[in-house]
């Protein structure tokens, strides 16, 4: 069997990869790769189960978060993979067992409903590109990679409609000591995040008039050829709740804000998830169906009825 270093596969790995991945998952991958597994496994010409092992527990005690150990373990598994195909090293079955953690429901921020209104009483009556854009975003739950991939023609007045089915993310390109932030357009992540979305008549009423005018092909945010950066937006998006004296919340409570009022008005689940382009409806109940004390009370209620008769 040829003697490879884990290094020397993992560049033929990095190779074959690129040409079949998109570019913002290579990107991860890479950063994965460098920062943490090369560091550790790079002179290796034999990896065990033991080892591996001992890696998620070493990067466990030196205070490494769970989900980018478990990240870089996928991409661990993949260079070992193509180390047993090209007969660097025989196949090596391994599984990782971590710490039982017991963790609290992660809450997400959203805007009340008194500042969603705020917020969109202003947008409505102060026009510009980007707070159409932000307009968008309430009232349709998209990303803002999403938002900021959105051309007009993407936009339908015929069939009130918005078109998702590409993004717009900041990828770090790491390869080396080559280091480089670039711009990718492209298909989003998953199937289910390609879907279309009804647009609200308020937005149809303010977009119908400007379709006349504008190009096409421009992007709807920047009303230009080129995109504007989601950094750049999210920059905008934050100076302005300052002006409006509403509490800082990151740009994504637009997304929590919409479903949550979609549910707090009694939208079917799946109707919701399917709008946001969730993967599963597991997705949309964990993040958003937050039953309060009211609701669970009636429930008891409910169940009471059934024993009693009353």
């Amino acid at each position: 069997m040829t003697q490879f270093t884990f290094s020397e596969v993992a560049l033929l790995w990095k190779a074959d990869k690129k040409k079949y991945v998109k570019r913002s998952s290579y990107a991860a991958y890479v950063l994965h790769l460098n920062k943490h597994l090369l560091p550790y496994f790079g002179s290796r010409t034999d990896i065990e189960a033991k080892d591996i092992q001992q890696y998620a527990d070493d990067r466990l005690s030196s205070g490494l978060g769970l989900k980018t150990i478990k990240d870089s373990m996928l991409v661990l598994r993949m260079i070992l993979r193509c180390g047993e195909r090209i007969g660097a090293w025989e196949h090596v079955e391994f599984r990782v067992r971590f710490p039982t953690v017991t963790e609290k429901r992660k809450e997400f921020p959203v805007l009340q409903v008194a500042q969603q209104k705020r917020l969109a009483e202003y947008l409505l009556e102060n026009f510009s590109f980007r707070n159409l854009g932000l307009l968008i975003c309430l009232y349709s739950g998209i990303r803002i990679g999403e938002a900021c991939a959105l051309q007009w023609n993407d936009l339908d007045i015929g069939t009130h409609e918005i078109h998702i089915w590409k993004t717009i993310s900041r990828v770090w390109i790491s390869d080396g000591e080559d280091r480089e932030y670039t711009l990718s357009v492209g298909s989003p992540k998953t199937a289910s995040s390609i879907r279309d979305i009804p647009m609200a008549k308020t937005l149809a009423g303010i977009i119908r008039p400007l379709k006349k005018i504008v190009k096409p092909d421009n992007y709807v945010i920047s009303n230009d050829s080129k995109p504007l950066e989601p950094r750049y937006f999210r920059d905008y998006y934050r100076k302005l709740l300052v002006r409006l004296g509403i509490p800082p919340v990151r740009f994504h409570a637009l997304r929590h804000s919409f479903a949550t009022r979609c549910i707090e008005s009694r939208c079917d689940y799946k109707t919701v998830s399917v709008i946001l382009g969730h993967s599963s409806l597991h997705t949309t109940l964990d993040l958003y169906v937050h039953p309060g004390f009211s609701e669970k009370k009636m429930c008891v209620e409910k169940m009471a009825r059934v024993l009693t008769g009353r």
